[in-house]
């Protein structure tokens, strides 16, 4: 077993973007990425085998809040793990189920012990606290696991959020205890990133990235964005969070977002991404491609016979055309769901890979300029 090694392959000239190398016990993972969130050991409407092939997946992410609650850690522990559970043997990330907590505001209580809230499933009370999410996540065997923390809303004010991430960095101390003190189940190195919080405080921001450094783990997240806050701010903090985080270890920004949003934070010096976004808008019509955003359900696209975008290596988007796409979803079909879904992962999966690519290439900042106009048009 080996810890989590980060290489920094090159820098971008003309912005703060980077493209690196991760290596995992469960193997190599370049950078920057965007990672598919299978929230309970499943990418909503794409198999693993899709996830594989069509969509090229490096790294998936699984959430330990729906995963603890269904099908539960005995299940997990019985099957080996969540990665022979679900038949992936690449790499996995859990979030630590604090944004989840966080979304229960109506049934759920924060204390210096952790969060007890209800079961959406069935309204049964439980426990999240450091200690426990912990070991609910060493049961799931992910390979990076994250911190426990509290997530403030976009807007709290300056003494909510000041409270909030003295809380998250004692829950911290109590997270790295627990997992110094517990060994991985399944044979394989896990991995523990801490989070910054702060809301949109620069001086609490700067506060949690110097405690969190200090932890000298392998990794670090950006949490507590894309939360209500305005765009500007999400990027002026990402930024200010990214030059204060050590440049030798992966910087992973949590749940952002559209690609305009994933295209800007890279420039910032973001290197890991996740969000539900490309499923989430997939299943409701909603298409990213090189040309901007098409909402397939328009009549427009009744007779439109053209693929659904050409140029980002994906069979998927090159074989299927808009009105047949647009057939399936105005009919409810499943499949229709499974394309859209796969074209917007291969869509993300091919806009990091050619960022990556350009940053190698020495003309990032050109392309990204103009990516981020093409990207938010409507067609």
């Amino acid at each position: 077993m080996a810890a989590l090694q980060f290489t920094l392959e090159k820098t971008d000239a003309g912005s703060s973007a980077r493209a690196g190398l991760i290596k995992t016990d469960h193997g190599n993972i370049t950078t920057p990425v965007f990672m598919p969130v299978g929230t309970v050991g499943s990418v909503k409407a794409v198999s693993q085998q899709q996830l594989r092939e069509a969509v090229q997946a490096q790294i998936i992410l699984g959430n330990t809040y729906h995963l603890y609650l269904r099908p539960g850690m005995h299940v997990l522990e019985a099957a080996g793990g969540l990665h022979r559970f679900m038949g992936w043997d690449r790499p996995i990330l859990t979030d630590s189920g604090g944004y989840q907590v966080f979304s229960l505001s109506g049934t759920r209580k924060i204390n210096e012990e952790g969060v007890t809230f209800q079961s959406h499933i069935d309204g049964s009370r439980h426990l999240f606290s450091p200690e426990s999410v912990m070991d609910i996540q060493r049961s799931i065997g992910a390979d990076i696991i994250m911190a426990f923390d509290e997530c403030p809303p976009g807007d709290c004010d300056y003494k909510y959020a000041k409270e909030s991430l003295a809380l998250t960095h004692r829950w911290l101390d109590r997270c790295f205890k627990r997992f110094d003190e517990t060994a991985p189940h399944y044979g394989y190195t896990q991995n523990l990133f801490p989070i910054v919080q702060g809301a949109s405080f620069k001086d609490l921001r700067k506060q949690s990235c110097e405690y969190i450094t200090a932890k000298e783990a392998v990794g670090h997240a950006i949490g507590g964005l894309s939360v209500g806050e305005p765009e500007a701010v999400l990027y002026d903090i990402c930024g200010w969070c990214c030059e204060q985080l050590p440049a030798q270890k992966p910087r992973y920004l949590m749940g952002v977002g559209t690609p305009w949003n994933i295209l800007e934070c890279i420039s910032l010096g973001v290197d890991m991404f996740d969000c539900v976004m490309p499923t989430r808008n997939g299943r409701n019509a909603m298409l990213f491609t090189k040309e901007g955003v098409v909402n397939i359900d328009n009549k427009k696209w009744e007779t439109d016979f053209s693929p659904l975008d050409t140029g980002i290596d994906s069979p998927i988007s090159e074989y299927y055309s808009r009105a047949y796409l647009r057939h399936l979803i105005k009919s409810k079909e499943f499949l229709g769901y499974t394309i859209a879904s796969i074209h917007n992962l291969a869509f993300y999966r091919w806009l990091v890979t050619e960022a990556r690519n350009r940053i190698f290439a020495g003309d990032f900042a050109a392309w990204k300029k103009e990516m981020m106009v093409k990207l938010q048009q409507r067609c």
